[in-house]
């Protein structure tokens, strides 16, 4: 059995070595629809695996109230688009002040500048710096960890204190080699001494997220004051069962605070991780499904091709079958021999596929700097697929060829 097996693939290397140009072509439209379909779902795998991340560092337990929603509803032409007021200094007080919730802690923040520049000894940074005032609940509510020094406390907040907590890039860039902890850093002139670091978060869409300082809340507010700030709040529970009663509560109390009456409709945004995740399921769904719609399209050509190149085969090899079947060969065994060289030119187009699209997914994820993961589904996927491309248009042909009448082949021309 082995020994006719390994016969039928000498003979259909062979064969394939005689028709070497249809059998690279027939590789090559084979290689273009796996590599659509690995190198498709590689990258959308990388974006889904960032975002989620991303967006699951916020905590299972963990949701904001902050001006808008995190989508944009579409709005007809006739309808005026609704802007919220902002959310003010004020209204985030009273919210911390009157939110009572148990096992809950609440975060307040705002982006004093994304574009600051900050500045130790001589050296300083690019004016690319995110400046956030925050509260002494911000760092655990946004799932951030501090891999060196301290986090900032309830008494840096509410004593004003010059500290602050920079990102790992803000290291790279003014304290490399040093120690940055108890070094002083200035930024629009006041300075700040640094008391921890972030862990490295990287960077997503181009927004460096280790380019930060954190500073507690009422100093930020002396530093930035610009008009207008719109401040954002974090809640989170200690308890995930308690995550909905928390929300109702914090939307009831922000409505409050708003002034708003039971038959007016929020004019704020409310945003959990869990609902972030989700909907970004929902768009990544819609991205696998043009991957294998795309990918299907092409493997459907590619098996025409494949098929005709076999039906091509057998004619040009009558003879040569019509000699087999003389000497004793059965159907079955030259009904084997046509569907090995179609399994064996699946799998090369397969292979070559797989590797072209797990190159092409390794590069779009590094150019948007995505977390780019080996695609194992995807690479299993596109071998399944080749080898059912192979079966399928390899079928007719080996029929065609175990069915021919040795007599008639013996004289064919």
């Amino acid at each position: 059995m082995f020994t006719m097996f390994r016969e039928n693939v000498r003979i259909a290397l062979k064969s394939i070595q005689t028709q070497l140009l249809r059998t690279i072509l027939t590789v090559l439209i084979i290689a273009i629809g796996i590599t659509a379909l690995v190198g498709i779902l590689s990258a959308v795998s990388a974006l889904e695996n960032t975002i989620s991340s991303d967006f699951s560092s916020m905590g299972a337990n963990t949701f904001n109230i902050q001006r808008y929603e995190f989508t944009t509803q579409r709005q007809s032409g006739r309808e005026a688009q609704k802007i919220n007021p902002i959310i003010s200094y004020q209204e985030v007080k009273a919210f911390e002040e009157s939110y009572t919730f148990p096992y809950t802690s609440t975060s307040i923040s705002f982006v004093g500048s994304g574009t600051a520049e900050v500045k130790y000894e001589n050296k300083k940074t690019d004016p690319e710096v995110a400046i956030l005032g925050v509260n002494e609940h911000y760092i655990q509510n946004s799932g951030l960890d501090v891999e060196n020094g301290r986090e900032l406390n309830y008494f840096d907040v509410v004593n004003n204190n010059s500290v602050c907590v920079v990102g790992s890039d803000i290291v790279k860039a003014l304290l490399p080699n040093l120690n940055p902890l108890d070094k002083t850093i200035s930024i629009r002139g006041a300075k700040f001494k640094i008391v921890g670091v972030l862990k490295s978060k990287g960077s997503t869409f181009g927004n460096n997220l280790d380019l930060r300082v954190l500073i507690p809340l009422q100093k930020a507010r002396s530093v930035f004051t610009q008009p207008d700030i719109n401040y954002s709040l974090s809640i989170k529970t200690d308890k995930k069962d308690m995550l909905d009663g928390a929300q109702d509560e914090a939307i009831l109390t922000f409505r409050n605070i708003r002034g708003l009456n039971p038959v007016e409709k929020n004019n704020f945004g409310i945003e959990r991780s869990d609902d972030l995740l989700n909907r970004i399921a929902d768009i990544t769904q819609y991205l696998y499904i043009a991957a294998w719609v795309i990918s299907i399209i092409t493997i459907t050509g590619s098996s025409i091709a494949l098929m005709n190149i076999l039906f091509v085969s057998v004619t040009e090899r009558t003879r040569e079958i019509g000699v087999r079947k003389a000497l004793g060969a059965k159907k079955k065994t030259i009904a084997a021999q046509f569907f090995m060289e179609a399994i064996v030119i699946g799998q090369l187009g397969g292979i070559l596929g797989i590797i072209l699209g797990v190159l092409i997914g390794y590069l779009v994820a590094s150019l948007a700097e995505f977390n780019f993961a080996i695609p194992w589904l995807a690479m299993f996927s596109a071998f399944t697929i080749a080898f059912i491309v192979a079966i399928v248009a390899g079928l007719f042909p080996a029929v065609k060829a175990a069915r021919l009448d040795p007599v008639e082949s013996l004289r064919y021309e």
